[in-house]
């Protein structure tokens, strides 16, 4: 009987800790949610800018190097490339910076935009599995 007692509490402290995690997750992702809703595609609303800028790039290194040089800029506060689709993906405070910036800083990284060619010095000096031009 004791057992029973025991294991009855036991799956009740687990349960109660998870509801309240799920609880304390979804309060976490109602407020994501606020702050991105204002967030469209190139954009302003309320706290901050969503862009897309085309990026070119072939691995997972240059995913890498790309969304560092875009996190690197002050204001930037996500960067997501899309290896497939060549796009990257910002949220930013357009009260510091702007896509003309961010693009700068990304092709000095090696990297071409949509608006900006990266230095062929720069380029060259890219691993050779991250050169994309022909």
């Amino acid at each position: 009987m004791k057992k029973l007692i025991l294991s009855i509490v036991v799956i009740s402290l687990i349960m109660v800790s998870c509801n309240s995690g799920s609880t304390n997750s979804t309060a976490g992702n109602s407020q994501k949610n606020e702050e991105t809703a204002g967030m469209t595609n190139g954009h302003e609303h309320g706290k901050g800018q969503h862009a897309m800028l085309g990026v070119q790039g072939n691995c997972e290194m240059c995913k890498e190097r790309i969304e560092k040089a875009g996190k690197d800029v002050k204001g930037v506060t996500s960067a997501t490339w899309d290896i497939n689709k060549k796009e990257l993906h910002l949220n930013f405070d357009p009260h510091q910076t702007d896509l003309d910036a961010i693009s700068k800083a990304i092709a000095k990284a090696g990297h071409d935009t949509d608006k900006d060619k990266a230095d062929q010095t720069v380029y060259a000096a890219l691993p050779d599995c991250c050169k994309y031009r022909k």
